[in-house]
């Protein structure tokens, strides 16, 4: 198994590409900290992803705080007693034009995003860097930092998304002497619930199926298709692999159809 004994932080872990990225981790020999803002939630995923709470913790709280990052590697440190991946995931997602958006729904996607990023990397290199094995940092980037999408109007977001680009491939120049691999993926549309934060079941039901063909592959992604790519770059079979944001988008990056 790729993570037999190696212990992984998830961010945003307790839903979506997050949960599938921690349950895969697990199934694959790993244990992990499933981080969250909502505890009850974050609990729940933990407690569902492993039942014993011998392979997954949940560590709640909001990485915007750059305490969180820290409290995270704590705990991986203190529970499991060493830290091997960081999958820097949380992140929001809610289109709004350009126009519309003010100062404070900008520094929402700027801490939740990069701020967030920045300092749970920070944290875990500190970590991986001190224990001397080296490590890995897999970051969700985004489709949408590598051109809009007219539909979906995400200036902030994008903006953001961008900076977690920029800081994969600086920290893969930085950390490489320390032997910790930095990369990142930027997935296309992938259904999770972040859709239900700005959109009803119904609008859900209805709008998600006509992204579909935007795909040149002609479907949307499911968290198992980012699970697999961030696993991948997490795993040794990218040990020669640093500085790299990896499309995973259905063959959008590519052209259209």
């Amino acid at each position: 198994m790729r993570f037999q004994d190696k212990v992984a932080i998830v961010t945003g872990g307790n839903s979506g590409m997050g949960k599938e990225v921690a349950r895969r981790f697990v199934a694959e020999g790993g244990r992990v900290v499933v981080n969250g803002r909502n505890a009850a939630k974050t609990e729940a995923a933990a407690k569902d992803i492993d039942p014993t709470g011998k392979l997954a913790i949940a560590q709640v709280g909001d990485v915007a705080s750059p305490a969180t990052g820290e409290a995270a590697v704590k705990g991986a440190l203190d529970h499991f007693g060493r830290l091997d991946v960081l999958f820097n995931n949380a992140g929001i997602f809610t289109p709004k034009p350009f126009l519309e958006v003010d100062e404070a729904e900008y520094d929402r996607f700027a801490d939740a995003i990069l701020k967030g990023s920045f300092f749970a990397a920070q944290a875990a290199a500190k970590a991986m860097k001190a224990a001397g094995r080296g490590g890995a940092i897999v970051q969700t980037g985004s489709m949408w930092a590598l051109q809009a999408i007219g539909a979906t109007p995400s200036a902030a977001y994008s903006a953001a998304k961008a900076g977690v680009h920029a800081l994969t491939k600086n920290l893969a120049i930085e950390l490489a002497a320390d032997k910790i691999r930095v990369n990142a993926i930027a997935p296309g549309i992938i259904e999770t619930p972040v859709f239900n934060t700005f959109l009803s079941e119904e609008q859900v039901a209805q709008v998600l199926p006509t992204f579909n063909a935007m795909h040149p592959l002609g479907r949307n992604g499911q968290p198992e298709d980012a699970a697999e790519a961030l696993l991948f770059l997490a795993s040794d079979q990218a040990k020669w692999i640093t500085g790299v944001v990896l499309s995973v988008d259905g063959g959008i990056m590519a052209g259209r159809q």
